[in-house]
């Protein structure tokens, strides 16, 4: 991933938690969609897992 990459994905999260409204139902889409970009900015997967991130159930 480029550093170009990595910034945007960046501003994409802080974006998303700017729009975070504290009501946890409300924000669970918003907290999902920043915890997948989060993963793919760090390069993490699901433990035990060969899959990127498919069906971790987050």
């Amino acid at each position: 991933m480029t550093a170009e990459q990595k910034q945007a994905l960046a501003a994409e999260i802080e974006k998303l938690q700017g729009s975070l409204t504290g009501d946890m139902f409300q924000d669970m889409e918003i907290r999902d969609k920043i915890h997948n970009l989060e993963m793919q900015l760090n390069g993490t997967k699901p433990m035990d897992s060969h899959f990127d991130c498919i069906g971790c159930g987050s």
